[in-house]
């Protein structure tokens, strides 16, 4: 009889444990503003990033639901709690970038953006956008 009690108990504080981190994102969310999904661009376009129910701040910079910008081309978003190694195709906003200017070869490109935390720790896919360009 204890042994159910037990699980019972262990199943309750992982349902709250769950619906705790699911709350935590509720509400918020990020979208690629600029350009619009489907759009076509020139090798060279600019890209605008918005968050809400979150700001923006610099890495390293802790404040409550705060984070900064990634964004991975021609790839998905990032598990929550992985941290992104920043190379060609997986760009981090370190200083709290808002936009940025992408040069990319011709053809279809998915732009994927994501909001991390300071310490650079994914958000995963509650906070994460992606669309589809042409570049011409």
């Amino acid at each position: 009889m204890n042994i159910k009690r037990s699980f019972a108990r262990l199943a309750l504080v992982a349902v709250a444990c769950a619906l705790i981190s699911c709350s935590e994102e509720k509400g918020a969310h990020v979208a690629i503003v600029q350009p619009v999904d489907g759009a076509t661009v020139d090798r060279s376009f600019k890209v605008v990033m918005s968050v809400e129910g979150k700001t923006v701040h610099k890495t390293g910079e802790r404040a409550p639901d705060s984070g900064h910008f990634l964004l991975v081309v021609d790839g998905g978003y990032l598990p929550m709690g992985e941290v992104m190694i920043s190379d060609r195709e997986h760009l981090s906003f370190d200083q709290g970038e808002t936009e940025t200017t992408l040069h990319l070869y011709p053809g279809k490109h998915t732009l994927t953006l994501q909001f991390a935390k300071s310490t650079g720790q994914s958000y995963g896919h509650a906070l994460s956008h992606s669309i589809a360009v042409n570049v011409k």
